[in-house]
C-alpha cells in the first residue's frame, strides 16, 4: 500500500511554496494536478514522476470530482507516492475534504499538507491587510461560486452585519450580483471594495473602488481571471502599503534555462528582485558511464602541471570519480588549478580549492590565451570538461608547445517540461525576459521552442559565445558586463528600468 498526500501549492509565487510541500513532491511517484496550481511549482514535479492533469477550474473540470477521488484511492493501493497537487490550501473551497472521504473509506493512509492561501496572501501582495483594529475585528471568507440556474445561497445581511472584511473567491463572473446583494442588504454604496486579479505573479493586476462601481471598473479595466474581490475599509490602505510592484523586477516573467542542479541560485536572486521566475532547464549534465580516461589521469595527477575546469559540472564529475577510485587529493599538492569562471571558482572552494588561475573574460577563448601567456612550452596540462567543449582553448595552450590532455567527463543533453509550452508562453507575450548562462543552454532553449519567431526573444547573456549562440537565431540580446550570476541580474534590472523610461 501507498499513500496520498494531499498538498496546497500556494496561490502562484514559487516562494510561498511550503517546505514540506517541496520535500513531498520531490519524493512522488505519480502527481495529480489542478490547472491553478502556479507554473513555478510544477517545474519543480520530479522528471521521473508521472503526472495526470485533472484540470480543474471554476466550471470546467476535465474529470469529475468522484473520479479523481478513485484515482487517488486506486494509484496508492499499487504502492505509489501519490500527490495531490491543488492551487492555494486544499481545505479552502478545495474540495479536499471530500477526496479524505473516499480515502478514509477504503483504508488509504494520508496526509495533508496545508497551503499559503489567496485570501490572505494576494491582498497582502496588493498592500491590503485583510484585519486592521482601525477598520475591522473579523475577516471572512466566501466562495463567490454559484452552480448554474441557482441563487447563491449566502445571508448577505449576516455579512453585513458583521462588519467585517469580506472576501469573495472565484466571484469575477458573478461580481455584479454579489455588490448588488450586499447593497440591498444594508451595505454603504460607498464601502471600499477591490478586485486583485493574478495575484502574487507578473501579471498581478488590482483594481479599488467602492462596491456600487467596482464592477464597472473592472470592465473597463479588462480584469481577468483568476481574481479575487475583497471588501472593507481596508482596502483604502492598499496606496499606501502596496509594496510588490516596487520591487525593482515586479511585473516580469523570466524564463531561467540552467542546468536543474545549478538553477535555484539564479531564480532566488532574480525573485528577491520581485520576478516571477520559470525555471525550465534546458539542459542537463550526464557523467559519462565510461570514465577510463579519467581514471587513467588518476593514476599520474601528480605529474600534471594545471588541471583546467570549465565549468562547475566538470569539478562535480572530477571529484565524485576521484572519490569512487579513493584517490588520496594530496597527490594534487603540486598542481596548480584554472578554473573559468566565478560559478567553478566557488565549486573548487566548496572543497577547500582555491584557483590559481582565473581568466579576465570568463570564456574558453579568454581562458587559452590568458593562461598560455604564463607557459613555458614544456608543461602537461589535464582539462577534464564536457564531450563537446571548446576547441580554442585547447590550440591556445598546444600553440606554447604544452602537452595537452582534453578528457570528456560528462555529456550535455537537451530535455524540455512536459507542462509548460514553452513557445505558445513567447507566442503570447507571457514571457519578458530568457536567462542563458551558456551557448548550450541556447541550444536547448532552441530545441524545445521548435518553430518559434526568436526575434521576439528578448536574451539576457553571459559571455560572448553564449550572446553569439542566441544572435545565431536572431534573438534581442543583451550581454552581462561580467560573466557572473549577480552582473547578469543587474543587466535585466538595467533593461527594464529601461524600458519603464520609455513607456
Amino acid at each position: 500500500m501507498g499513500k496520498v498526500w494531499l498538498v496546497g501549492a500556494g496561490p502562484g509565487d514559487a516562494g510561498l511554496f511550503t517546505l514540506k510541500g517541496a520535500d513531498v513532491l520531490e519524493k512522488a511517484d505519480v502527481v495529480v494536478y489542478d490547472s491553478l496550481v502556479g507554473q513555478g511549482i510544477l517545474t519543480r514535479i520530479p522528471p521521473d514522476a508521472r503526472l495526470i492533469n485533472v484540470g480543474k477550474r471554476a466550471g470546467h473540470h476535465m474529470m469529475p470530482q468522484n473520479m479523481i477521488n478513485q484515482v487517488l484511492a486506486d494509484e496508492a493501493k499499487k504502492g505509489n507516492r501519490v500527490v495531490r497537487l491543488k492551487g492555494g490550501d486544499p481545505f479552502l473551497f478545495g474540495r479536499g475534504g471530500e477526496e479524505l472521504e473516499l480515502l478514509t473509506k477504503e483504508g488509504v493512509p494520508y496526509e495533508v499538507v496545508p497551503g499559503v492561501t489567496s485570501p490572505i496572501s494576494v491582498p497582502a501582495y496588493n498592500g491590503i491587510p485583510v484585519t486592521h483594529r482601525d477598520f475591522c475585528s473579523s475577516v471572512h471568507i466566501i466562495t463567490g461560486h454559484k452552480r448554474q440556474g441557482m441563487e447563491y445561497d449566502i445571508d448577505f445581511k449576516a455579512l453585513v452585519h458583521t462588519k467585517g472584511t469580506l472576501v469573495f473567491l472565484m466571484g469575477l463572473t458573478a461580481m455584479e450580483d454579489i455588490c448588488k446583494g450586499l447593497m440591498e442588504a444594508g451595505m454603504d454604496p460607498d464601502m471600499p471594495a477591490a478586485v486583485l486579479s493574478k495575484g502574487t505573479t507578473a501579471g498581478q493586476r488590482r483594481v479599488i473602488a467602492t462596491i456600487s462601481t467596482l464592477k464597472k471598473e473592472s470592465d473597463r479595466q479588462k480584469i481577468k481571471t483568476p481574481a479575487i474581490i475583497v471588501v472593507g475599509k481596508v482596502c483604502t490602505l492598499s496606496e499606501d502599503f502596496a509594496w510588490y510592484e516596487k520591487l525593482p523586477l515586479a511585473g516580469w516573467k523570466i524564463l531561467v534555462t540552467r542546468p536543474r542542479e545549478n538553477i535555484s541560485r539564479t531564480a532566488a536572486k532574480l525573485r528577491e528582485k520581485g520576478a516571477e521566475v520559470l525555471e525550465l532547464p534546458s539542459i542537463s549534465i550526464s557523467p559519462l558511464e565510461d570514465q577510463s580516461r579519467l581514471q587513467e589521469a588518476f593514476a599520474k595527477l601528480n605529474t600534471y602541471d594545471w588541471l583546467v575546469f570549465t565549468s562547475p559540472a566538470g569539478v562535480e564529475v572530477f571529484w565524485r570519480e576521484l572519490g569512487k577510485k579513493k584517490v588520496d587529493i594530496r597527490c594534487l599538492g603540486s598542481v596548480k588549478i584554472a578554473a573559468i569562471g566565478e560559478g567553478t571558482k566557488k565549486k573548487l572552494l566548496e572543497r577547500g580549492i582555491y584557483a590559481d588561475f582565473v581568466p579576465s573574460v570568463y570564456d574558453g577563448d579568454t581562458l587559452g590565451k590568458e593562461l598560455a601567456s604564463l607557459l613555458t612550452g614544456k608543461e602537461k596540462i589535464l582539462i577534464p570538461r564536457a564531450m563537446l567543449g571548446n576547441k580554442t582553448l585547447v590550440e591556445e595552450l598546444e600553440k606554447t608547445g604544452a602537452s595537452v590532455e582534453d578528457v570528456p567527463t560528462y555529456e550535455t543533453d537537451y530535455q524540455n517540461c512536459p507542462l509548460i509550452d514553452e513557445k505558445k508562453e513567447f507566442e503570447e507575450g507571457s514571457i519578458d525576459m530568457v536567462v542563458f548562462t551558456s551557448a548550450s543552454t541556447v541550444k536547448g532553449f532552441v530545441k524545445s521552442t521548435n518553430g518559434l519567431d526568436y526575434s521576439r526573444v528578448r536574451a539576457a547573456c553571459i559571455g560572448k559565445q553564449t550572446k553569439a549562440a542566441a544572435d545565431a537565431y536572431g534573438m534581442q540580446t543583451y550581454m552581462s558586463e561580467k560573466a557572473t550570476i549577480d552582473s547578469l541580474i543587474e543587466l535585466v534590472e538595467t533593461l527594464k528600468r529601461s524600458e519603464e523610461k520609455w513607456n
